[in-house]
């Protein structure tokens, strides 16, 4: 079998992979980028293909219980840093400026809007 194979992979993997990757689709990720990401997502859910004879490497049912739980937690980080971006973005250069203050972000007096988003970003 060669490296990529998806033969191992159950249909219910494969019907999962497939639904993920139309996901990355429709939010404008190009294709080849989509499909590797939903067969690294259906692998960190599952551990790989679950058909006999796979790669010989057992995953336990806790190790996919865990790895579970924090592709959740990264996916509802990464919910919660969206939402930042949109509430920075509303902001004026006024408010944006008095924020830059509190986190004591340096060169602040002399920086645009956009540099100002992107500085309070970084220091989050």
């Amino acid at each position: 079998m060669t490296r990529g194979s998806k033969q191992k992979y159950t249909d219910k993997q494969k019907r999962k992979a497939e639904e993920i990757e139309k996901g990355y689709l429709e939010k404008g990720v190009s294709e080849e980028e989509a499909e590797s990401r939903a067969w690294a997502t259906v692998n960190k859910h599952s551990g790989g293909g679950n058909r006999k004879g796979g790669s010989g490497r057992a995953t336990s049912e806790s190790a996919k219980s865990r790895a579970r739980s924090d592709s959740a937690h990264q996916a509802a980080a990464t919910r919660q840093k969206k939402s930042l971006q949109g509430r920075l973005e509303s902001k004026t250069k006024d408010e944006l400026m008095r924020k830059a203050r509190q986190e004591k972000i340096q060169g602040r007096s002399s920086m645009r809007k956009q540099e100002l988003i992107t500085a309070l970003k970084k220091s989050a």
